[in-house]
This record gives C-alpha cells, structure tokens and sequence, in this order.
C-alpha cells in the first residue's frame, strides 16, 4: 500500500505533461502566491524568515559562481561537500519565505512536496550528465553525496572556488536582485503599508 502510493506520487512528479503546464504557468502562480503570502505575513516570523532564505539564497549563489553548465564537471566549490546543493539552497531559501507566514501545516506540505520534486528532478538530471561526463561522473557520484554534505576528503583551497564570471554568465546577479526585491516588497507591505 505505501509503496503503491509512493509510486504514484512519484509518478506525478515525472509527468511531462503535468511539468510542461507547471512551467509554462510558473510566473502566474508566482504572482498569486506572492498576493497571498502578502496578505498572510507574520510580523514575528519576518527576521527568522529572512535569515534563512538569504541563508539559502548565499548557498545558491556560491552554486551559480562554481557552475559551467554542461561544460565541465562542477567538482568545486559547494559541488565539493554534495552533489545538488543548488536544490538545498532553493529549499532553504523558500523555505524562508513560506516561514513568514508562520504557518507549520505550510511548511510541512512544502517540505514534503519539495522532497519528492528534488528527488525527481535530481534523477532525471543524472540521467544526462551520465553519458555528458561519464567515468569522471561515476566516480563523483561515488565519492559525494547527493543532499547530505561531507566534509571528508574535502580539499580545503577548492572548496572556496567562486568565479564572478560564472555567477553573472548563469544569472546569479538577477536572482539575488529578485530575491532582493520580493523581500523588500514583503517589508513594504508587512511594516510600511499596513500602518499608513
């Protein structure tokens, strides 16, 4: 039985059709779930909420200035201590914008959700990047984890690796601006506009 439902949802999670009108509707739901978190921000939750999605927002970063996609073979950086920490830092940094709402049943159904979208994903990205790198990818698959960093092994210089030709070449400044801006949109509405 458990195994039959795990199936299933993991099954919607692959589904092609379903992913392609995810996320070809992407900027709509964006849109109404920023309205709705706007209207359902908890003042309390605003500095902890902030703190871990610029938490999560830093690991992105550090990502996109170690990243040559489909180039060569993210080894460094934060692809030292896992093989998917881009997945982590977007966790983390939703995650902090859904802690505004300070809502428990919220984060529960986002991490759950989050879980079986990154598990997904993550397989269906190794599929390609298999025979893209092949031997040297199989070795690193053996050697790093996928979500759970490491620190064994860990060569200290190359850990710090970070390329601001990188960063700007996969559009980390646009994403940080955005994070950014949403974050100044929710203060705006959260301690400005609602006591005018």
């Amino acid at each position: 039985m458990v195994n039959t439902v795990m199936d299933r949802i993991h099954e919607m999670f692959n589904n092609k059709r379903l992913r392609y009108v995810l996320l070809k509707s992407r900027y709509p739901i964006f849109l109404i779930a920023v309205i709705i978190l706007i209207l359902n921000i908890k003042p309390a939750w605003f500095a902890i909420g902030c703190i871990v999605a610029f938490f999560g927002e830093l690991i992105q970063l550090w990502c996109f200035a170690s990243l040559d996609k489909n180039k060569m073979l993210a080894i460094k950086g934060p692809y030292m201590l896992m093989r998917n920490p881009m997945y982590i830092g977007r966790f983390f940094l939703l995650l902090g914008v859904l802690l505004l709402a300070g809502n428990g049943w919220i984060l529960f159904v986002f991490s759950v959700g989050y879980y079986f979208y990154m598990v997904n994903r993550v397989k269906r990205e190794e599929a390609k990047l298999q025979p893209l790198f092949g031997e040297s990818y199989r070795k690193y698959c053996q050697k790093v984890n996928r979500f759970v960093p490491s620190f064994k092994d860990v060569d200290w210089g190359s850990l710090w690796f970070f390329r601001w030709n990188l960063l700007l070449k996969n559009n980390g400044h646009w994403n940080f601006i955005a994070v950014f801006v949403c974050f100044f949109i929710f203060y705006f509405f959260t301690f400005i506009y609602s006591r005018s």
